[in-house]
């Protein structure tokens, strides 16, 4: 019997739970992290480079690497394991892929041909579904304070004594919204140096994907496990006593603020998020963190991605095929070059496409919230933050796309839509009036309008189209004619 371990892109685990000793292990640039859509070209470097150290790291430890590159067949699992079985390999060994299409190929093809797969839990996450399906059986929804608050207890992280959340509150999200002084320092984020798996990384990328999105001239991500640390080590000693009170703060020319940025790293499995959990809670201790600050970042981890991974799990499949609006405008080309006319999209765009990374509430309160204003077709929306993110990986964009920011699951994950008028962004942001305040305001108002059955089932939303009824009848017109501009403009793209 002929065995052998599989290991895809996201799956570059220290302890990897289907590695053994004398067993070849075959890592590979599968054709769904690679080439299913036009990834930006920071993501395809991320994975290239990283890969390619990590080969490094298996052949250090005597383990036998069979290395298969994105511009070959066997690229897709499909045709991999096909030849596999041809070569006589009866068993492959896999962590969970966490991945509804990769899972879909890896099993349906291995029954195809008598191959056995041995699947371990995947180290990437904290919970194991199976084990968290009496919880939400029992609950029969999915609310993440819920599901967060609970996972606290559990686990017995930030309790006291007494059995109740430290400072007496389980999240200090309304702690969090302070808007970023003009006059304070940005810390800098010391950028990882690139090293020779980078120089080759961009070398490859730039020759087989030369028109992808994004910008490579910089790259500043880590790629091995001690970059990881590094990089982890630096945002816990400079960054974390802010992260929390600018947690939701943003700053047209800034690209991270106090943010950690580990969301590339911990996505491929340079990180641990036990690992990541430990060293927070005792460089809260080390540095003076204050508890709004380590318990934000604790809910990031333990709260919403452990909880998005649930989701996806369990109503994953289900959500991608809805459309609860019913949409099914196309997004223009101005929408990957950052040329919407609408200055913080723009802004926010022509930073991601340097970078790759945006933190949450650009992601939600500019670019998912604008999306859903101009109506978005939310399988064009996934796709974007597919081809956008360096972090977008199928388990998390589902869930954040279909239910986040686009309600397209009609409420499965949250009571409303997150949408707001030009006002939101004034106050978290430095950004200025302009000609698209007039614009934004017009499609908020033009949604609630147009969706108006829909916000007067909801009391405290009810207000708003209420609001809107009794403004002038020029003003009405006013933002429903800037509305209706916009988007016409957007269809003759």
């Amino acid at each position: 019997m002929k065995e052998i371990t599989i290991i895809f892109p996201h799956q570059l685990f220290e302890h990897h739970p289907a590695i053994e000793t004398g067993r070849d292990v075959y890592l590979i640039e599968e054709t769904l992290f690679f080439n299913q859509y036009n990834f930006h070209r920071q993501k395809l470097v991320l994975h290239r480079a990283s890969m390619k150290a990590y080969e490094d790291f298996l052949v250090n430890k005597k383990i036998a690497v069979k290395y298969i590159q994105a511009n070959t067949p066997q690229a897709d699992i499909r045709k991999l394991l096909a030849d596999l079985h041809q070569q006589n390999i009866t068993t492959i060994h896999i962590a969970d892929v966490v991945d509804d299409w990769l899972r879909r190929r890896v099993f349906k093809t291995c029954l195809k041909y008598a191959i056995r797969v041995v699947e371990k839990a995947s180290p990437n996450f904290l919970n194991i579904p199976g084990n968290l399906k009496a919880y939400f059986d029992k609950k029969g929804n999915y609310f993440q304070t819920a599901f967060y608050t609970d996972q606290r207890r559990q686990r017995n992280i930030l309790i006291d004594a007494g059995g109740q959340p430290e400072g007496g509150r389980w999240s200090f999200d309304a702690d969090n919204r302070q808007k970023f002084p003009a006059t304070a320092l940005v810390p800098e984020v010391n950028e990882a140096k690139e090293n020779v798996y980078v120089l080759e990384a961009k070398e490859y990328i730039a020759k087989n994907y030369p028109a992808n999105y994004g910008r490579v001239e910089k790259f500043i991500y880590p790629v091995d496990f001690a970059g990881a640390e590094k990089w982890l080590d630096e945002f816990l000693k400079e960054r974390f006593v802010l992260f929390g009170v600018y947690e939701d703060a943003i700053v047209a020319k800034e690209h991270f603020l106090h943010h950690s940025v580990i969301s590339p790293l911990l996505n491929i499995g340079l990180l641990s998020p036990q690992d990541v959990i430990d060293k927070a809670i005792k460089a809260a201790v080390k540095y003076q963190v204050p508890l709004n600050s380590l318990e934000g970042f604790i809910r990031q981890i333990l709260g919403w991605r452990e909880f998005i991974r649930m989701v996806y799990e369990r109503e994953g499949a289900k959500q991608r095929t809805k459309n609860y609006w019913g949409f099914t405008r196309k997004i223009p080309a101005g929408f990957w070059t950052g040329d919407t006319g609408i200055a913080p999209v723009d802004n926010v765009i022509k930073k991601l496409l340097q970078t790759g990374y945006s933190h949450h509430i650009e992601r939600l309160m500019v670019i998912g919230n604008f999306m859903l204003l101009c109506e978005f077709d939310p399988d064009e929306v996934y796709r974007w933050f597919m081809e956008m993110y360096i972090d977008a990986y199928d388990w998390v964009m589902v869930p954040n796309v279909y239910g986040m920011t686009q309600f397209a699951d009609g409420g499965l994950m949250t009571t409303k839509p997150y949408i707001s008028g030009s006002n939101y962004l004034l106050k978290m942001s430095d950004y200025k009036k302009g000609e698209w305040t007039a614009t934004w305001d017009g499609l908020f108002w033009r949604f609630m309008h147009v969706h108006r059955d829909f916000f007067l089932k909801n009391p405290r939303l009810g207000m708003l189209i209420k609001t809107f009824d009794k403004m002038p009848a020029e003003k009405k017109s006013k933002h429903l004619t800037n509305a209706e501009n916009y988007l016409a403009k957007i269809d003759h793209e």
